[in-house]
């Protein structure tokens, strides 16, 4: 018998183990054809959604039985950075284009809340809306995946920040100290607490209904100040790399491209191999990846497999006394809460089920160690939710939008007339977009899972039982996905 089998055989049980459970979970929940019901409510798919989960099922399963026998050490903790060319590096860094990026991040900061206040009150004619909910929030997502931390150049407060203190070196002929010193302890719990904002204020503030474009303008207006302060007080990088939501939160994305800068020259590394640096022991990383996770899963969960218990605790609490509006924000925020205490329950079950295999480590450790290999589900979760809309609503961003920010009826650039061509995907691509995303995204956290814990566990054996307990959780998570999409207006 070859080496290969005999490997996999010894870790056969940790894979049966997982095997099972996911069967368990697959059947309760999607029994079968007759109850099926088609993703996003769409009746052309290619396959019905109970065959999807299973097959979602057993390709992550033979990932998990390939990477037993085929990846035997760690690939990805090292450090195989080299630089590019000079060239690139000159046409990207210099001075000149950076100031130039900065001016447009700025204008179109600036764009966004004046459009916001003066511009028209329908969300879908207002150019701050779609540019702070798709373009800005899930454009520079994908920008960051494929072409590194491109946000530290495009953010308009990091341009503002520096902008203010070479203008206080050249009038005090030096730069301004920052008053205060950056607590470790903070880590990136700021970044933290800004993305719950965040994620509260686009699906619990207005829900039902797309965020008011005064109300984007008046949270933009109030996010830059705060912003501003933490500048002031902790200086501009160090307030960016660990307190700006917006910066961590893109930088995160950015961990899995191959592209790096260091030392002001961009460089490329083995792709994914970022991802395993991010966290360095930084508190609040863990909770930004879960966060992430759980904002996306709340929106897609609202949409159908929690709509009528939502509907249910909204009448309670009209029955009440409330306004329908105060109903609808207290409903949502209760919700949103519990979304993300299912996410993260789900996570620390997955990491107290490793300890099984070594006590060696204790269940916050591991949780810092892993939490990078959870990355790539917030971003499968983010195309599988959202292609569709970037695709759509895009279009509608830089053609009539841009032509008529205001809605006033404008034309600066000819095309306010356009309309979106909701033929340009149809929806069996987008649904097979959201399987790929889903199940590319959670056999890639595997792979990165497997990866550390060969690192930390010293021999494939003990990795893989303990890769078993985690590839049960990523199976939790990606029928979890593939369940609240086929839900979703279903």
């Amino acid at each position: 018998m070859s080496a290969g089998l005999s490997r996999l055989f010894r870790v056969g049980y940790p894979a049966a183990l997982a095997a099972f459970i996911a069967v368990l979970v697959a059947g309760a929940l999607f029994p079968g054809p007759a109850e099926a019901h088609g993703l996003v409510g769409r009746g052309d798919l290619p396959l019905p959604d109970w065959l999807l989960a299973w097959g979602a099922a057993l390709l992550l399963i033979g990932s998990f039985a390939g990477l037993v026998v085929l990846w035997q050490r760690p690939l990805l903790e090292g450090d195989h950075w080299r630089p590019s060319s000079a060239i690139l590096t000159g046409a990207i860094l210099n001075p000149v284009t950076q100031t130039v990026l900065g001016i447009l991040s700025v204008a179109l900061l600036v764009l966004t809340i004046y459009t916001g206040l003066v511009g028209t009150e329908a969300p879908d004619r207002n150019f701050s809306v779609t540019f702070v909910f798709v373009t800005f929030w899930l454009g520079l997502v994908v920008l960051s995946v494929l072409f590194g931390n491109v946000f530290r150049a495009l953010s308009p407060w990091r341009a503002i920040g520096n902008g203010v203190s070479k203008l206080f070196t050249l009038v005090a002929g030096q730069s301004a100290p920052a008053p205060l010193t950056y607590p470790d302890r903070l880590g990136r719990w700021p970044a933290v607490a800004g993305l719950v904002g965040f994620l509260w204020f686009e699906l619990a503030w207005n829900p039902g209904t797309s965020v008011p474009p005064g109300d984007v303008a008046v949270a933009t207006i109030i996010y830059s100040a705060i912003t501003f302060v933490g500048m002031a007080l902790f200086g501009v990088d160090r307030w960016n790399e660990r307190g700006e939501t917006f910066s961590v939160y893109f930088g995160m994305f950015a961990s899995l491209s191959v592209f790096e800068v260091r030392d002001g020259r961009i460089g490329r590394r083995r792709i994914f191999e970022g991802a395993g640096r991010w966290t360095g022991g930084i508190s609040g990383s863990l909770a930004l990846v879960l966060v992430a996770i759980g904002g996306t899963t709340f929106d897609g969960a609202q949409e159908g497999a929690i709509k009528s218990t939502i509907s249910s605790t909204f009448e309670t609490f009209s029955d009440a006394g409330l306004s329908a509006l105060e109903a609808l924000r207290i409903t949502n925020t209760l919700y949103l809460a519990a979304t993300l205490l299912v996410v993260f329950g789900i996570f620390w079950a997955g990491i107290q089920g490793m300890r099984v295999v070594s006590h060696r480590y204790s269940a916050r450790v591991l949780g810092n160690r892993f939490a990078h290999a959870f990355i790539p589900i917030a971003l499968a979760y983010l195309v599988a939710h959202y292609f569709s809309l970037v695709v759509f609503q895009e279009q509608a961003q830089f053609t009539y939008l841009l032509s008529d920010p205001l809605g006033d009826g404008s034309n600066v650039f000819g095309t306010a007339g356009s309309a979106i061509d909701y033929g340009a995907v149809g929806a069996t691509a987008v649904q097979w977009v959201q399987f790929g995303s889903i199940v590319a995204g959670h056999a890639l956290a595997l792979a990165l899972g497997h990866d550390r814990a060969l690192k930390l566990f010293g021999n494939t054996r003990d990795a893989s039982w303990s890769q078993a307990v985690m590839l049960v959780v990523m199976l939790v998570f990606s029928l979890m996905g593939l369940y609240l999409l086929s839900q979703a207006n279903g």
